[in-house]
Formats: C-alpha cells, sequence, structure tokens
C-alpha cells in the first residue's frame, strides 16, 4: 500500500488562482512561492488580466513547466473581481486564496491554513493571519499587526462572528485569506459591479460564517507607495463608489443596533475623507446612508450640510 499517495488523497484541494495585472517585476518571486508550498495537494489557475508588460511570458513559461496549472489570458482588462471569478468558477478546490502575484506565500503558508480549518466547524468561512509587509524590492517594512511586549497582537484580531467588526475597521490583512469554496459559492462569488473585493466579501461572508484568526505569518504583501492611487476620496474615486455601494449592502444586512452603530464608525470615517478631498456629492451620499443608521453627531451634521451645499460645485 502506497501510504503517501493515500495521505495525499486525503488531503482537501486547496485552489490558489493567481492573479497578474503588470507584475512581470514580481511575478517570478510570487510564482516560485507557489512551487516551495510544503501543501501538497494544490490546483493552480494563472489569470492575467491583459497586462501589457512582460507577465504574459513568464506566465507561459511557468505555466509550460508545470503542465498541471492552468491559464486564463484575458483579452481586456476587467478587473480583479471579475477575473477571479473566471477562474473561481472553473476550479474544484474546498478552500481557495485569491493570490496577487505581486505577493509571496511563505512555504507553510497552505498547510497552516488547512489545518486551523480542519480544528473547525463547517460555520468558518475564512482562516486569515498575519502578514510581513515588504517593499518593491522585497525587504520587509513591519508586520500587518502591531505587537505588544508580550508579542501578542494588540488589539486581538476578531475571530468567531465579526459581521460588526468588518463594519467597524479594517483589521484584515486581505492576501492572507484562505476561504471555503462553500462560502464563495453561497456569495456567487465576487461581486463584479464593484472596484475591489476586500470590504464587500467580508461584509456578505461574515453575516452568514465565521472568521478565525490564526496567529501566524503565512504571506508577504508587496507595498508599493509609488503607485499608490492619487485619486482617494477625490471627486470620481470608484473605490469609494464602491465602498458607499457596500455599505448600502451592509445597511440592509444590519439586525442589531450594535451592527448598526458599527456600520455608522465608517460611514463617519468615510464622511469625513470625503468632505477633506473635495468629494461632496459622494459626502452627502454617505450622510443620507448615516442619518439612517440614527446615528449622527454634531460633527456629522456640520459636515453633512456642507457636503449638501457644495455638492453641485
Amino acid at each position: 500500500m502506497n501510504t503517501t499517495a493515500n495521505h495525499f488523497e486525503a488531503l482537501p484541494l486547496v485552489t490558489i488562482v493567481a492573479l497578474c495585472y503588470n507584475h512581470a517585476r514580481f511575478v517570478r518571486e510570487a510564482l516560485d512561492s507557489i512551487l516551495a508550498q510544503t501543501y501538497p495537494n494544490l490546483e493552480v489557475w494563472l489569470v492575467d488580466d491583459a497586462s501589457t508588460d512582460e507577465s504574459v511570458a513568464i506566465l507561459r513559461e511557468y505555466a509550460a513547466a508545470n503542465p498541471g496549472w492552468k491559464t486564463i489570458f484575458l483579452p481586456e482588462n476587467i478587473g480583479n473581481c471579475a477575473a477571479f471569478n473566471r477562474a473561481f468558477r472553473q476550479s474544484h478546490g474546498e478552500f481557495i486564496i485569491d493570490f496577487a502575484t505581486d505577493d509571496v506565500l511563505l512555504p507553510t503558508r497552505v498547510a497552516e491554513q488547512v489545518a486551523a480549518f480542519q480544528r473547525l466547524d463547517a460555520s468558518y468561512g475564512v482562516v486569515y493571519s498575519d502578514a510581513e509587509l515588504i517593499d518593491e524590492d522585497s525587504r520587509p517594512v513591519r508586520y500587518h499587526y502591531r505587537r505588544d511586549a508580550q508579542g501578542q497582537p494588540h488589539p486581538r484580531p476578531a475571530s468567531g462572528h465579526v459581521f460588526a467588526e468588518v463594519l467597524r475597521r479594517y483589521f484584515i490583512s486581505t492576501p492572507t485569506m484562505l476561504m471555503r469554496r462553500a462560502t464563495l459559492a453561497h456569495l456567487d462569488g465576487y461581486d463584479e459591479t464593484l472596484a475591489y473585493e476586500d470590504f464587500d466579501f467580508w461584509v456578505r461572508a461574515a453575516r452568514d460564517f465565521q472568521f478565525y484568526f490564526l496567529d501566524a505569518v503565512t504571506t508577504r504583501k508587496r507595498l508599493h507607495p509609488a503607485s499608490m492611487s492619487r485619486r482617494g476620496y477625490r471627486p470620481h474615486d470608484p473605490f469609494l463608489a464602491s465602498t458607499i455601494r457596500v455599505c448600502r449592502k451592509a445597511l440592509l444586512l444590519c439586525r442589531t443596533p450594535d451592527e448598526r452603530a458599527a456600520l455608522a464608525v465608517r460611514l463617519r470615517w468615510e464622511l469625513r475623507q470625503a468632505v477633506r478631498w473635495g468629494n461632496f456629492r459622494k459626502g452627502a451620499e454617505l450622510y443620507g446612508l448615516l442619518l439612517e443608521t440614527q446615528s449622527p453627531q454634531l460633527l456629522d451634521r456640520v459636515l453633512g450640510a456642507y457636503a449638501r451645499l457644495r455638492k453641485g460645485q
């Protein structure tokens, strides 16, 4: 009896959807980190979202060297949400990683997170962890979570029913997530009408599934200071428009006063940033949503009135 083969077959299949858009400088390091995984039962999809650099040639090289890997080369840029869904809907893994090819998986990443899932019941839809943030030359910058003198993350990242927490604050390092396929299927994948995926996924997934924080560094997340959006919160910022759409969804999903209060914290922050950067139209929309939470404060009223006064300018 081949015990190694039997053990391999008993392991859940994990799908890695490797999404690339103009990552030629980083993609070899990313793909090498897939090859370095200690977990053996992987399904790999390479998805290029119409890169204009040398990314496609590199992806083809790796696909040729790894015949089991599958590829999708999109003829036009359709964005991360739609590109991910193309692979997700053809994949078979019990668990899924959305992997940007400018990031790096540490060798035991998949093994550690699958082991965590196997200790949890089916009500858990996501395992996430800590990340090491690196610069464009792969040099360490810091970790995602700040830690106290005992090495514990402070504040402790939430586990369990985290719906109110994901409304209230940003705390999950998106690239570290291992998602249960059943969770993504329940949501019908990512919402392709949005400019980004993580906030919407957290809100919708956390409504019906629990999240688990694995206290380990599993991923190296790339920082790109030079390419950070200069349009953030300014007029015509597509990310803010998507954030507002997600907040509207979240309001419909809220069931308790505490959840509505948590959403008000988020809306209050977004309102202040929108007004600060002159996006008065979106600021007025955010204030309208904040009113629906029944939690406006004095400063909110002042900012809301100012945004409404200026939104036509």
